[in-house]
């Protein structure tokens, strides 16, 4: 009796774990192309007939609204040239730095305002508010206090998104579930070993949401910079870009320059965010694609 006992007990937790388990497989090609490739395709094409369609019916000036083939020969020339890649080279590089460096600085600094409480009754509402104040203003006082070079961009680009990843690091540890940090400290995690072992795993939903408005910040608060700050040392980045077209009175090439600078955000969210969020999904059972 005893062992049917113990049988059935193994049988209904092989069933629980069959359960629990997340069934996992290969998307088809075709599948991922139809899902994944052919909305944005289909997007993008509907845009650029509409885009066509107003040209044709003159609703505004050609200097206004130019057609798409004058703006892709903004693009064949500036590739001719070989400017084109030196443009989103210039931004691309300066912004991934200051994202990196702004990481380095709102991580430890949303761990200590989520874990001191000093701490967070002193700087989480100036965190707050800096999250809130428009990057742009920092441009003329940074250009006053380093000048016209690289160090300025940066300092604007920290100012921007330290303020968004520490909160979102802060917000994650907040709905971390106190059993977890119980449990933790039951089984001696305490100091770092509790922050890098339990607190950061747990937070890293709304940690990965902060570095996701953290990139967003450092991007908006960069191209704010180039088009306020120009100066031969800086080289001609995408903002500096879009500032010429406007100087130039050349709406092809401001056209150019708004089409790189969303190109290279969809990239960068296509090609380290999304990845990294659908892994975070799958490890936790909430995605099985």
């Amino acid at each position: 009796m005893a062992s049917t006992d113990t049988s059935d007990l193994a049988g209904l937790e092989a069933g629980l774990d069959a359960l629990d388990t997340v069934q996992t497989s290969r998307t088809p090609l075709r599948e991922t192309l139809l899902r994944k490739v052919l909305p944005p395709v289909t997007a993008v094409a509907l845009v650029l007939a509409v885009w066509q369609i107003l040209v044709w019916a003159e609703v505004a000036p050609d200097y206004k609204l130019p057609s798409p083939s004058a703006v892709w020969d903004e693009v064949h020339a500036a590739w001719v040239q070989g400017t084109l890649l030196d443009y989103i080279w210039t931004s691309v590089s300066r912004g991934l730095l200051g994202f990196l460096l702004a990481l380095a600085i709102g991580t430890p600094l949303g761990l200590l305002v989520a874990r001191v409480k000093f701490v967070r009754a002193a700087i989480g509402p100036i965190l707050s508010g800096l999250q809130s104040l428009p990057s742009v203003a920092w441009v003329p006082p940074a250009v006053i206090w380093l000048g016209l070079n690289d160090s300025m961009m940066y300092a604007v680009i920290l100012l921007g998104a330290v303020p968004s990843i520490a909160n979102g690091l802060v917000s994650g540890i907040d709905q971390i579930p106190p059993l977890f940090l119980r449990a933790g400290r039951t089984l001696g995690a305490t100091g770092l070993n509790s922050a890098r072992h339990i607190v950061m795993p747990a937070a890293l939903p709304g940690y990965l949401a902060g570095l996701k408005q953290g990139w967003a910040f450092s991007w908006r608060s960069l191209m704010a910079a180039e088009i306020i700050a120009s100066s031969p040392d800086l080289g001609v980045g995408l903002g500096q870009l879009l500032e010429n077209g406007r100087n130039n009175a050349s709406m092809s090439q401001v056209f150019l320059a708004i089409f790189l600078i969303l190109l290279v955000g969809i990239a960068i969210d296509l090609l380290i965010f999304s990845p990294l969020e659908r892994r975070v999904l799958r490890s936790r059972g909430l995605r099985t694609n």
